[in-house]
Formats: C-alpha cells, structure tokens, sequence
C-alpha cells in the first residue's frame, strides 16, 4: 500500500510479508524477534495507565485518509504518533 502511495522503499518497514518486502527493497526490521517482549510490553501499558508514561499523539486517521497520514508522515514535523484506526 506504501508504495502505491508514493513512499520510498527506504522508508518503509514491516512485519507483515517479509517476501514482499525482499521483492520490492523495503525493510523488515522490527518484529517479534526484535521487539519486546510480552512483559515488557505490560509494564510499558501499565506506566501509560498509571499516567507515569506519557506517548503523544500527533494525530488520528480513519484508515480511509491513509494517503494524509503518509503525507503527514513525509513531512517529518510531527511531535507524536500518527495513529491510524478503522
């Protein structure tokens, strides 16, 4: 979808179809594998929930406007995450 929308492979990574990801030169970095684990995950959700850990939200998409977040994304301005949601 990325690069149907104009991303630089570059500046693509995923998760989700690392032959894919071999086909058309994007990153596969990140992952189970890479990432933490299910406990530090927990402590990280229970510091949010306790307000101890603050994760600023740039701004919200509906899957629909996918192309604006990119966009935005592109831009390298944002103070945040850009979250997008069904």
């Amino acid at each position: 979808m990325a690069l149907g929308l104009g991303v630089a492979p570059e500046r693509i990574d995923t998760i989700a179809d690392f032959a894919a990801a071999a086909e058309h030169g994007v990153k596969t970095v990140g992952g189970a594998e890479a990432g933490p684990g299910a406990k530090v995950l927990a402590e990280l959700a229970r510091l949010i929930a306790d307000g101890h850990l603050d994760v600023p939200i740039a701004n919200v998409y509906p899957l629909t406007e996918v192309r604006d977040a990119y966009t935005e994304l592109e831009r390298r301005h944002t103070h945040g995450k850009i979250v997008l949601r069904p």
